[in-house]
């Protein structure tokens, strides 16, 4: 087994053992949204209060609710609990970017497969939205953009730094993102497509706000 193979292996096995327990509680918080969603009447005012919000924004909203839940939350709890060691208005200000634009790029996403695919909840639809979403979107743009953008910001924003680690990026870091996105992110998917169009963003920011904030506390646990 050549180095970077091994390295790889490690990795996944590293990322598997740390992403399973997050994996298990974000699918099960996914699921009591959508049981709430289904088959709890008094949730539906709150439902409601948000896909009226949405359908009022549109992009706006997901740009703007994507950077709290996804950037300004966890970045906050990560800067309370003395993890945020340099530069932080600068990291601040790339999660608040980073996750503005991966909500802006994820809502056009789902207009784009609404019109390809249509707005119903039938299993063939959102099997095509998962898999388009997982195995195109996620796979090719969103998880290399992301493993980039993050490994820049730990070298505190330094392109000369980063640059010799892109090898790495390549063999490594993104195969073993793109492993843990799969394992994390499809089921999730799959609960966001039965939902209709305008409450499927701020699903998605839940979700990714309580994903994003169980690694911290488990990332924190382990310094």
């Amino acid at each position: 087994m050549t180095p970077a193979r091994s390295l790889l292996t490690l990795n996944i096995k590293r990322a598997l053992k740390v992403n399973f327990v997050p994996a298990i509680c974000l699918q099960c918080f996914a699921l009591f949204i959508g049981f709430s969603y289904f088959y709890w009447p008094a949730s539906a005012s709150v439902f409601q209060f948000f896909a009226d919000l949405k359908a009022k924004n549109g992009a706006s909203y997901a740009v703007l609710s994507t950077a709290i839940f996804g950037g300004v939350v966890p970045f906050t709890y990560l800067w309370v609990k003395g993890r945020i060691h340099f530069l932080p208005l600068q990291q601040l200000l790339f999660y608040v970017v980073v996750w503005g634009s991966l909500g802006w790029l994820v809502n056009e996403l789902y207009i784009f497969q609404s019109h390809l695919f249509g707005n119903s909840a039938d299993w063939q639809t959102i099997a095509k939205k998962t898999i388009f979403d997982q195995f195109v979107f996620s796979m090719i743009f969103t998880c290399p953009a992301l493993t980039l953008a993050h490994l820049w910001k730990d070298q505190q924003f330094n392109w000369a730094k980063t640059r010799p680690l892109l090898g790495q990026l390549i063999k490594v870091q993104i195969p073993t993102t793109v492993l843990t996105n799969w394992l994390i992110w499809i089921p999730a998917v799959c609960l966001i497509y039965t939902m209709p169009s305008n409450l499927q963003i701020p699903l998605f920011n839940l979700v990714l706000c309580f994903f994003v904030l169980i690694l911290a506390i488990l990332n924190t646990e382990h310094d």
